[in-house]
């Protein structure tokens, strides 16, 4: 008999061999058909596994990442299983669960191009093998049977996976006719997969090396009811209108150049003024925690970086070394800015009554990443940070990390983002080569952080393997208005980077000490900010941030001497406005800037003229009729007051 410890602490003995499935139907017949998969002291199971020693467990339903994530990865070798009946030789990369579904990545040979055309095939097949309800079967094999069966399929891709793997058992998983290299977890069969819906196909480089052979990546998403699948493609609808690549250049907010280089963002004015709306909020906020503005070049000695970690840990994710005219210099474009902040510290001696020292920058920095990998400005090759470095002693670090805190909390209130995670990412404490530092260090930096989130009363998740190579870190993953999770805010305490940089300062009782280091950046980069709320806005910005406020509409050429003055006078009382003096008919030029997203057109005619009045109207409102020129400005003042007030509230 073994003894099976549930969730809620209670116990049951069962005999030895006993599946995760069978534990599942003993408990309910409901829960055997909902659960997906299991978790047998903490390792995530295939729920047909035998289990023959005692073990604490937890079952997992499609409502858990967990669960999310073997339907997903099941799916993938479902759809690898249908390309192979469909395309006899095709060779297989890797085929991984993704956060809304999943990808195989796939080598269909010289003769064959898949195309969107083929995705109805490809999906028909899908569902016609799920209806066999073929099981996913497990089977532990050596390495040198692992070898020999891909050998004989010459699958090259498979080989290079398996030579990598250290000696020891192998798994592969079945079912049907098709055998995966794979350590899972599966569902128990592909009866569970009743939706099914392939959603692209494009590009991909093996292993992500733009020097290897490009693959073609196969997209999917498959649910356990068709009204999911539904319900998603609506969303996946909503998502494609909200895209900020599509709005960022009707509102021309940004754009791209192939001459200046790619995943290199060009801020256009409307778009710089954006970033400058939401620099400016937090530099107020800052400024009222004790923040010190400090700017710090674009590039650094490859020195700077070799001492701070950075060069060894992302030194192939770096742009490479800029050499001078003088033998032997080298410098980097900066892939961080804290090594920067350092030597800034190091600038003056501290004392324990200088801390904490709270150093802010909106620091542009630069990381080479894969062609393949840029998108819009979520993943791009140069972007600015709205970065600060805390220093202070160990006694300081708690109270200064939940102040940390409350600024991000402030900042995603104020922004309407409502619905947010918050994880603690801690280290794989079994992958040594990851990180850097002292086994002592990291626990004061992990408990310092599991504590202040107990303190502020904050429901986090823990993940362990996912901390920064120097110390842990709290990261905010943020839904956005359609439900996509962004990680946008992070805080990260180090006690490393202040002992590779030395730092010191003098305490009460005359000795030396190591500062310790906050690292914080609420909005995480501005591109990505910015583009994450293009979409949970949809463009449509709250009326205090938004770069345009109001447009001027003369009704014909007429009138656009007195559009240019009411114009003028509004941008003379901090209101940013346009003009629209094109000639055309005014039914065109308020449907034009009704898709700009502009909060108030303001028409203007003969009356208005002869009146010093205008004629106002409010995005998503209509008409809210005629009113003198410092009525409007009272009005749209007191708007934005509202606003600010209401965000200071929270």
């Amino acid at each position: 008999m073994v003894k099976i410890t549930l969730p809620d602490n209670s116990v049951r003995e069962y005999e030895a061999g006993i599946t995760g499935l069978e534990i599942a139907r003993s408990i309910s017949p409901r829960l055997a058909k909902e659960v997906l998969s299991i978790s047998v002291n903490d390792e995530t199971w295939d729920l047909t596994r035998p289990i023959h020693t005692d073990a604490s467990i937890k079952l997992y339903k499609w409502e858990d990442e967990e669960g999310k994530h073997a339907f997903w990865h099941s799916s993938a070798h479902l759809m690898a299983e249908a390309l192979e009946a469909l395309y006899p030789g095709m060779k297989f990369g890797i085929g991984p669960s993704i956060e809304n579904g999943f990808y195989y990545d796939v080598d269909p040979g010289d003769d064959v191009v898949l195309r969107d055309a083929d995705i109805p095939k490809i999906e028909a097949k899908m569902k016609e093998l799920a209806r066999q309800k073929n099981a996913y079967q497990r089977r532990e094999v050596s390495k040198a049977e692992a070898l020999a069966f891909f050998e004989d399929k010459q699958d090259e891709y498979k080989l290079e996976l398996i030579d990598e793997l250290e000696d020891g058992t192998i798994t592969f998983y079945e079912q049907g006719n098709f055998t995966d290299l794979c350590r899972g977890p599966h569902l128990p069969s592909s009866e569970l997969i009743k939706a099914v819906k392939v959603l692209s196909i494009a590009g991909a480089y093996w292993r992500g090396d733009e020097k290897r052979k490009q693959l073609t990546r196969v997209y999917g998403i498959t649910f356990p009811k068709q009204k999911m699948l539904d319900e998603y493609l609506v969303q996946l609808e909503e998502a494609q209108k909200r895209d900020h690549r599509k709005i960022g250049k009707e509102l021309e907010l940004f754009a791209f150049s192939q001459n200046v280089g790619q995943g290199l963002p060009l801020w256009l004015p409307k778009g710089a003024r954006l970033r400058e709306l939401l620099e400016n909020f937090l530099k107020k906020v800052q400024v009222q925690y004790g923040y010190q503005q400090v700017i710090t070049p674009h590039i650094g000695q490859k020195q700077l970086y070799e001492t701070s970690g950075h060069y060894a840990k992302y030194g192939k994710d770096s742009f490479q070394p800029i050499n001078t005219p003088a033998d032997g210099e080298e410098f980097l474009l900066k892939p961080m800015n804290c090594p920067h902040h350092c030597e800034i510290y190091k600038v003056h001696p501290v004392s324990y009554k200088d801390l904490p020292i709270r150093m802010a920058e909106f620091g542009t920095v630069y990381r080479y990443e894969q062609s393949g990998e840029l998108h819009g400005l979520t993943r791009v090759r140069g972007f600015t940070q709205d970065d600060a470095h805390i220093f202070c002693t160990p006694d300081q670090l708690k109270d200064e990390f939940k102040k940390v805190i409350d600024i991000i909390l402030y900042i995603f209130k104020a922004l309407d983002f409502k619905d947010f995670i918050t994880q603690i990412s801690l280290r794989d404490k079994d992958d040594h080569e990851k990180y850097i530092g002292s086994d002592e260090n990291w626990e004061k930096a992990e408990t310092a952080i599991v504590e202040a989130c107990q303190e502020r009363g904050m429901e986090t998740i823990v993940e362990y393997g996912e901390a920064a190579f120097y110390g842990p870190k709290l990261d905010f993953m943020v839904r956005d208005a359609i439900g996509r999770k962004w990680q946008l805010g992070t805080i990260q305490v180090d006690y490393n980077l202040p002992d590779r940089f030395e730092l010191e300062y003098m305490g009460s009782d005359g000795v030396k000490h190591r500062p310790v280091m906050i690292h914080r950046a609420p909005f995480g980069s501005m591109e990505r900010f910015v583009a994450v709320l293009i979409e949970h806005t949809a463009g449509k910005f709250p009326l205090w941030l938004t770069p345009e406020q109001v447009v001027v509409l003369p009704i014909s050429e007429k009138f656009n001497e007195y559009a240019k003055k009411v114009s003028e006078v509004l941008n003379n009382s901090d209101i940013r406005s346009v003009l629209d003096e094109r000639n055309e008919k005014i039914g065109r030029k308020i449907r034009d800037n009704e898709l700009k997203r502009i909060p108030f057109m303001l028409i203007v005619g003969e009356n208005e003229a002869q009146s010093n009045t205008v004629s106002v109207r409010k995005q998503g409102d209509g008409d809210k009729g005629s009113m003198t020129i410092e009525n409007f400005i009272q009005f749209i003042n007191s708007e934005v007051k509202e606003q600010l007030a209401a965000i200071e509230s929270k």
